[in-house]
C-alpha cells in the first residue's frame, strides 16, 4: 500500500470538498453555532499585569439578571490547557479563573446573559479591588533574587514543587565533551540572538459554546486542535466522566500553534452552562486574543566550533525561555529548542543548557515550528558566519555537515530519535541556487557603496512529521481512524484529526481514496465528535498528513483486506487472486481477478448484498502510533534590495523548495510555502510584541499598533518561485510526509543572510526593522572609518541585534 506506483487519486489536482462552503459563507464556525436558549457570555480581563485580588463584587451585574462566575465558583484544580506531555511529568500551574493575576488581560471573572449587550454591560458593572503588584517583563530580571515571585509553588505530576526566583524549570543535555571540542577546535563562530514573543494573529480568535445535558454532561464546540484534549481535561476539571461529554469537530480559521492547547475561554464558557443550566457562547474579542498567547520568546546564546576544513565539531547552546504568565509545556520547549539544532547539523560533541522563566506577560505556547524558527535563525547565521571564516561556499558548507539520508536525528529532542530515510535536500539546495541565481551573490565584504543595496542569502530547515519515535517517551503522539463502506460504495473517514484550514482533510480523503481505489468525490470526511471518534492526539508537530493520514491508510489498508476477503466468498476465488482499481466511467471501485476476465463486482455490489443478506457493514477502526517523525526539508533562497537611505528591505526574488515525499495536495502544498514565506518575512521584518514597564502591550491589543506583514509588505507572488524534490518517503502513508510548518522555519535566518549580504551587517535581533537597519548601517560605517585608522578590529556592536 506504500509502494511507490502510480497513483490515480494522490498528487491530483480536484475540487476542494470545503471550497464552496467556504467561500460563500456557508461554513459554520464555532461562532455561528446558535441553539436554542443559548446565553451569552463575557469575560472580565484584568488590566495589571501582576496583582492580587482583593474581592470581587458581582451584585450589580446579578441585579441585571446576569449569571456571574468568580474563582470561588470554579473547581480548585491547577491544570496545564496542552496535555501532550504525559500526565507524571507534566507543570501544572492554571485554574479555570485567576487565583491571582500573572497576565494583563487574565480572565478573574466571567458573566453570562441574556444577549451580548446585557453580558457587556453585566461585566463592566463587576467591580474588582485589586492589590497592585510589581510586574516582572525581562526574563533576565525575572531570574535575579528578590525579584517578585509570580508563583510561590505550581504542581509537577501531583507532586507540589517551589518556583526559586521564577525558574519555571531548566533541561541540560551533554553529549560527548564540548569543552575539549570547543578547546581543540580551528575556528569559532558565536552569536547572542533575540527572539521577540509574537502574536499568532490567526483569522479567528477563541471562542466556544457549551450546553449541559439532563444527565450531566456536556456537549461543546470550541476553537481547539484537539478535541479529545479538550475532553479530557473537561472531565478532569468538573469530574464528569468522559462518557458524557461529547466535543464536536468544527471548523477552524487558522491557529498557527495557538489552539493545540485548551484555550482559557473553553472552562470558563463550560462553568459558566454549568451554572446557568443553559447553553453559553463565548467569543473573545481581538484585543482580547492579542493578550492571551504568543509564540516563545527566547535569547539564545550560541557557539560552533569546527576544523580548518568546516567539519563541525562542537556545540555550546544556551537558551532562555521568556515563557509569560503560565507553563504551556515550557520543558518540552527547552528539549525540541536542542533537537532542531543537533537535527540540523551533525554536532558529535553538545553543551546545552535550556531555562524557562515565568515572566507577566502573555503565555508562550506553539507557533510554527514550537522553537524551531528561533534555533534556525541562530544557527544559519553562524553557519554563513563560519562559511566567511573559512573562505568557503555556504551551500557546500552545508551540505558537508547537514544531517540526512541513514543519520540518526533527534526529531523533536532527545527522546525523539529516529533514522532519515529520505533526503531532498541535495535537490533542494542545487534546484534553488540556480533559479535564485547563487552565481550573482555578492562576495563577503563587497557589498557596495550605492543607496540601493542588493543580497542574496539563503536558509535550510525542515520540521519534523509527527513525534513519532520507536519508543514511548514523554510526549504522546498517534492517532485513530474509522472508514467504513456505505450501500452505495461511497466511503465515511471517521476521524477526530483537526483541519486548520490548509487542506488536511482533503489529504485524508485523497489518500484513503488511493488505498480504496475509490473516486474522490465518493469519499468523505464526516462531521464528528469525540463520541463517534477514537482518540487523536491533535493536529500540530507538522503530523496531520503524515501520522493522520497514516492512521486512516491503516484503517483503510484493514478495509481493504476486508473487502478482498468478503469478495473472494461471493466471487469463489482465494483473496489473494483479487485486486481492486477505479472504474472511472461508473465512478466505483470495482474488485477483480486479473486472471479471471469474468470475475468482478463493484464495490457497491459487495457493499449491498452484506446489507441485503444481513451480514455485516464494511469498515474498519485503527489506532496508529508513528515509529518515525521524518524530515520534511525547505530551503529558502532570497534576493533582497536595502533601501540604505529608508532601512527598508525589499523582496526582489524568492525561491522556496520543499521535500515532503508524495505530494499528496499540489496547490495547496504550494500554499503552505507561499504562507511560510509570509508569515516569515513577517517575523523577520516587522513582528513583535512590546510590553512597557508595568506589563501593558505597548499596542494595548489593537492591530494597528500591533504590526504584521500587510499585502504590500508581503512578498509578490509573482516574484516566488516553488519546488518540490523527487523524494519518496517509506514510512509515510503512498510516500507523503510533512510540509506545513517546515515552510516558515529558515525564512528568517535566510532574510538574515541576504540582509548580510547585501549591506555587510549582521542582524541577531528580530524583526530587522528599518530603524534597526539604519542604526546598524550608522554603527558599521563608524567601526569601518576606525578601523581604517587602526582603532578598532574585529570589535561587536552592543547586543541591539547588530554586529559588524
Amino acid at each position: 500500500m506504500n509502494c511507490k506506483t502510480p497513483l490515480d487519486v494522490v498528487g491530483k489536482q480536484l475540487p476542494r470538498k470545503d471550497g464552496i462552503a467556504r467561500v460563500t459563507g456557508q461554513e459554520k464556525y464555532t461562532v455561528d453555532i446558535s441553539l436554542p436558549r443559548m446565553l451569552h457570555g463575557r469575560i472580565l480581563s484584568s488590566p495589571y499585569a501582576h496583582a492580587k485580588i482583593v474581592s470581587i463584587d458581582t451584585s450589580a451585574a446579578e441585579a441585571m439578571g446576569a449569571v456571574v462566575l468568580t474563582f470561588a465558583d470554579v473547581p480548585k484544580k491547577r491544570y496545564n490547557e496542552r496535555i501532550i506531555t504525559i500526565p507524571p511529568v507534566l507543570h501544572k500551574d492554571h485554574y479555570v479563573l485567576a487565583d491571582k493575576v500573572r497576565r494583563m488581560g487574565e480572565a478573574v471573572a466571567a458573566v453570562a446573559a441574556e444577549t451580548e449587550e446585557l453580558a457587556e454591560r453585566a461585566v463592566r458593572a463587576t467591580v474588582v479591588e485589586y492589590e497592585v503588584l510589581p510586574a516582572m517583563t525581562n526574563a533576565e530580571e525575572a531570574m535575579k533574587p528578590g525579584a517578585p515571585a509570580i508563583y510561590d509553588d505550581v504542581l509537577f505530576g501531583e507532586t507540589v514543587e517551589p518556583i526559586v526566583n521564577n525558574v519555571a524549570c531548566t533541561r541540560d543535555v551533554d553529549e560527548g565533551d564540548a569543552e575539549a571540542a570547543l578547546a581543540e577546535a580551528d575556528v569559532i563562530v558565536e552569536g547572542s540572538f533575540v527572539l521577540p514573543k509574537v502574536y499568532h494573529a490567526q483569522m479567528e480568535t477563541k471562542s466556544c459554546v457549551c450546553r449541559p445535558e439532563p444527565d450531566g454532561g456536556l456537549t461543546v464546540w470550541p476553537t481547539t486542535q484537539s478535541i479529545h484534549n479538550v475532553r479530557i481535561l473537561l472531565g478532569e476539571i468538573f469530574s464528569i466522566p468522559l462518557s458524557k461529554i461529547d466535543v464536536k469537530r468544527v471548523p477552524i480559521g487558522g491557529t498557527f500553534g495557538s489552539s493545540i492547547q485548551m484555550n482559557a475561554p473553553i472552562p470558563i464558557c463550560a462553568a459558566l452552562a454549568l451554572k446557568a443550566g443553559r447553553p453559553v457562547k463565548l467569543v473573545t474579542t481581538r484585543e482580547e486574543d492579542v493578550h492571551d498567547h504568543t509564540r516563545y520568546g527566547a535569547t539564545i546564546d550560541l557557539k560552533l566550533a569546527a576544523k580548518s576544513d568546516g567539519t563541525l565539531t562542537a556545540a555550546d547552546m544556551k537558551v532562555v525561555a521568556d515563557i509569560g504568565a503560565h507553563n504551556i509545556q515550557a520543558y518540552s520547549f527547552l528539549g525540541v529548542s536542542i533537537g532542531w539544532l543537533v537535527s540540523l547539523y551533525k554536532i558529535p560533541n553538545i553543551r546545552y543548557r535550556g531555562t524557562a522563566v515565568y515572566t507577566n506577560k502573555a503565555l508562550s505556547c506553539a507557533m510554527q515550528g514550537f522553537g524551531n524558527p528561533q534555533v534556525t535563525f541562530a544557527a544559519e547565521q553562524l553557519m554563513d558566519m563560519l562559511a566567511e571564516k573559512l573562505d568557503r561556499d555556504p551551500i557546500d558548507l552545508r551540505m558537508q555537515n547537514y544531517i540526512g539520508l541513514g543519520d540518526t536525528f533527534w526529531g523533536q529532542g532527545p527522546l525523539v530519535k529516529s533514522i532519515v530515510h529520505s533526503d531532498g535536500v541535495p535537490e533542494l539546495m542545487k534546484k534553488g541556487a540556480e533559479l535564485i541565481g547563487w552565481d550573482r551573490r555578492n562576495k563577503p565584504g563587497l557589498a557596495g557603496s550605492e543607496r540601493l543595496r542588493r543580497g542574496i542569502g539563503v536558509g535550510r530547515g525542515f520540521h519534523t512529521s509527527s513525534a513519532g519515535a520507536p519508543q514511548p517517551g514523554d510526549v504522546i503522539d498517534f492517532s485513530g481512524a474509522m472508514v467504513k463502506v456505505n450501500i452505495d460504495g461511497s466511503i465515511d473517514v471517521v476521524t477526530a484529526l483537526m483541519d486548520h484550514g490548509g487542506g488536511t482533510h482533503e489529504a485524508i480523503a485523497k489518500l484513503v481514496g488511493e488505498a480504496l481505489c475509490v473516486p474522490f468525490d465518493h469519499v468523505n470526511v464526516v462531521p464528528v465528535g469525540t463520541q463517534t471518534t477514537v482518540y487523536d492526539c491533535v493536529t500540530h508537530a507538522t503530523r496531520g498528513v503524515y501520522a493522520g493520514g497514516g492512521a486512516a491508510v491503516k484503517a483503510a489498508t484493514s478495509l481493504r483486506r476486508e473487502i478482498l476477503e468478503t469478495a473472494a466468498k461471493y466471487l469463489n476465488v482465494y483473496p489473494d487472486a483479487l485486486d481492486m482499481k477505479i472504474d472511472v466511467s461508473a465512478g466505483q471501485a470495482v474488485i477483480f481477478s486479473p486472471a479471471i476476465d469474468c470475475c468482478r463486482m463493484t464495490l457497491e455490489e459487495l457493499a449491498k448484498r452484506c446489507w441485503m443478506e444481513s451480514w455485516k457493514t464494511l469498515a474498519s477502526v485503527e489506532s496508529y502510533r508513528p515509529t518515525n517523525c521524518p524530515p520534511a526539508y525547505v530551503s529558502v533562497f532570497l534576493e533582497v534590495e536595502v533601501d540604505t537611505w529608508t532601512g527598508v528591505v525589499k523582496t526582489v526574488n524568492a525561491v522556496m523548495g520543499s521535500d515532503c515525499g508524495t505530494v499528496v495536495n499540489p496547490s495547496m502544498a504550494i500554499g503552505q510555502l507561499e504562507g511560510g514565506l509570509s508569515k516569515g518575512v513577517g517575523y523577520a521584518l516587522y513582528e513583535g510584541c512590546e510590553w512597557d514597564g508595568d506589563g501593558q502591550l505597548t499596542s494595548r491589543g489593537f492591530w494597528l499598533d500591533d504590526k504584521i506583514a500587510a499585502f504590500g509588505e508581503s512578498p509578490p507572488i509573482e516574484n516566488l518561485q516553488c519546488f518540490f524534490a523527487d523524494t519518496y518517503e517509506p514510512t509515510g502513508p503512498f510516500g507523503a510526509k510533512g510540509i506545513g510548518e517546515a515552510a516558515m522555519n529558515p525564512v528568517a535566518a535566510a532574510y538574515a543572510n541576504a540582509i548580510a549580504n547585501a549591506v555587510g551587517v549582521r542582524f541577531f535581533e528580530l524583526p530587522i526593522t528599518p530603524e534597526r537597519v539604519l542604526s546598524a548601517l550608522d554603527k558599521h560605517s563608524g567601526v569601518e572609518d576606525a578601523t581604517t585608522s587602526g582603532l578598532l578590529h574585529d570589535q561587536p556592536n552592543d547586543r541591539q541585534g547588530v554586529r559588524s
